[in-house]
């Protein structure tokens, strides 16, 4: 059992232990979502843009990193992902790049708020690149009609 609070940087990986072999992984953005605190609504548009709900994705960057899985998630992220036992292959389980996805995007909204500048980080801390990810989120939300970006005061749909 875990011990640490959700909102603590890392509590995701406690939850990946406890999840990890829940095998239906649309079930994993709710409860990755509420674990983390996060919108799930949005954690399913940044899967559509990243992947298209493709569990098997890898891209290789520009810059030489890769992105794996369901969610993308950057092999930037393996060093901090590795003092909690999670490796490269792990990325490809879907269930759990959605908690690890989660992680993320909950550490983004701590540093901005619950802002599409968090959402927009998830991607990007490049000021520009993060707007333009966060307008595409937006944008995949609206289409949905899950929401938009002046539903709410802080920009974000409910989650």
């Amino acid at each position: 059992m875990c011990l640490l609070k959700p909102r603590i940087a890392g509590a995701a990986v406690c939850s990946l232990v406890m999840f990890a072999a829940a095998p239906a992984y649309a079930d994993c953005f709710d409860e990755a979502a509420a674990y983390q605190h996060v919108n799930p609504t949005i954690l399913r548009a940044i899967a559509w843009q990243e992947s298209h709900y493709r569990a098997d994705a890898v891209h290789k960057n520009a810059n030489g990193s890769i992105d794996y899985g369901l969610m993308q998630i950057n092999s930037i992220h393996l060093s901090a992902l590795a003092r909690y036992g999670i490796g490269q292959e792990a990325l490809m389980t879907p269930c759990k790049n959605v908690y690890i996805a989660a992680w993320q995007l909950r550490r983004q909204v701590v540093k901005y708020g619950n802002t599409w500048a968090a959402v927009g980080a998830y991607h990007s801390a490049t000021p520009a690149l993060r707007d333009d990810y966060a307008r595409r989120i937006a944008a995949i939300v609206e289409r949905w009609g899950m929401g938009s970006a002046s539903a709410s005061a802080s920009g974000m749909p409910a989650p």
